[in-house]
């Protein structure tokens, strides 16, 4: 299934170098609403979320020349979006802050699954107000590997950093989030999926 798609966005990178407005067009389809689901998760305002998702994609058409392909397009793509929110907390002199309950409801996949029982429910929300409350290089590493679905190796790229970095920092958070819920030891593994916002 993924080959078809990987095959498309190189092949959409090809023609957006050779300015062709309708392949920008469509990459812009396949990924605003993934880069904009990362900026709003992280900004924490639908309305600043949209000014950075429309910075980042300026960004990148701007510099397209420099994608030399040595990554994927989106691990290029979510490293101008995280540089482009790092630019903005600079110069906002923005602070990490707790989100208002409601926007933790909004973040919440309402479809039937995961949360078909409220204990499970009360438990994403603490989880996501948990995550919120990371320092800005843990609270990163989760919201590209967890709820972006990068691999240790793209989330790395994405942050400049090592993968074992990506991993040790994983593995910090496990033992904070354990710490924060009151989960014992073997209550909340790393393997296990933190519950996904939509």
């Amino acid at each position: 299934m993924r080959a078809p798609l990987d095959n498309q966005i190189k092949s959409l990178c090809r023609r957006v170098k050779k300015a062709d407005k309708n392949a920008a067009s469509e990459l812009l389809k396949i990924y605003y609403a993934d880069i904009y689901s990362y900026l709003r998760r992280l900004c924490g305002s639908r309305h600043d979320a949209e000014d950075l998702t429309q910075q980042t994609f300026l960004k990148a058409w701007s510099s397209f020349d420099c994608f030399a392909g040595r990554s994927k397009f989106s691990t290029w793509l979510y490293r101008i979006a995280h540089n482009t929110f790092l630019d903005w907390l600079r110069k906002n002199n923005v602070g990490t802050q707790s989100r208002p309950d409601q926007w933790w409801q909004e973040c919440i996949d309402q479809n039937p699954g995961p949360f078909v029982n409220v204990a499970k429910y009360q438990l994403a929300l603490r989880l996501y107000e948990s995550v919120d409350q990371l320092d800005e290089s843990k609270k990163h590493v989760v919201h590209l590997h967890y709820y972006q679905g990068l691999s240790l190796r793209e989330t790395a790229k994405v942050l400049n950093i090592a993968t074992s970095t990506v991993k040790y920092r994983l593995r910090e958070v496990f033992k904070i989030l354990r710490i924060k819920l009151g989960f014992p030891e073997t209550g909340l593994k790393q393997k296990q999926t933190i519950p996904i916002a939509k």
